[in-house]
């Protein structure tokens, strides 16, 4: 075996999910069931709990491992880049769009995409991405041609998305659309000897 050649391959990402609290058995145990349920999957909990590994994870024990992943910090990117990064733009569509451009959802066409800290899209972004869950298509900045894409979608918060709701930061429709299955990553305060 590889091992035994002294050739070590990298962990998976469920096995880089450590621990054996009754916390953790019970996540994985969760985390299992929903790959292979090609459904969107909402990852809520603290920050520092995994939220991203299990996003790996996920992606990596569906039906869709062999496709692209792409995972985007929605908080890291400024709102009015956002829409472009995510669904691309045409030539032209707006000041040193100089070149058409495919978007992260284009590139993950058959896989998966991982929005990190999606309760920081912008409203229009959110629409945009009601839109790809809805209809699974998508239109480029600047385009009126809707583009038909096969994607599941992962998404993960630190923040109260029900409040968020009610504060008027989130679209309601969209919570329910990413909401199909939910992962809480436990605190550590959960976890026990794990620590």
């Amino acid at each position: 075996t590889l091992l035994e050649c002294g050739l070590h391959s990298s962990p998976t990402p469920l096995a880089k999910l450590i621990g054996q609290s009754p916390a953790m058995l019970q996540t994985r145990s969760t985390l299992r069931k929903y790959a292979v349920v090609d459904l969107p999957v909402l990852i809520t909990g603290q920050t520092g709990t995994g939220k991203e590994l299990a996003a790996h994870a996920l992606h990596h024990l569906s039906l869709r491992a062999q496709k692209p992943m792409v995972a985007v910090n929605c908080g890291a990117i400024p709102a009015s880049l956002i829409q472009s990064e995510l669904f691309g733009h045409e030539r032209g569509a707006f000041t040193g769009a100089n070149a058409r451009r495919q978007g992260l959802f284009e590139h993950a066409d058959g896989g998966t995409v991982f929005l990190d800290e999606v309760g920081d899209l912008p409203a229009d972004a959110q629409t945009a991405l009601l839109r790809v869950l809805q209809e699974g298509t998508l239109e480029r900045i600047g385009s009126h041609t809707p583009i038909r894409i096969n994607v599941r979608v992962l998404a993960a918060t630190h923040i109260d998305l029900e409040q968020a709701i009610s504060n008027g930061r989130f679209r309601n429709d969209l919570y329910y659309r990413l909401n199909v299955l939910r992962l809480h990553m436990p605190p550590l305060s959960q976890r026990g000897n794990d620590i």
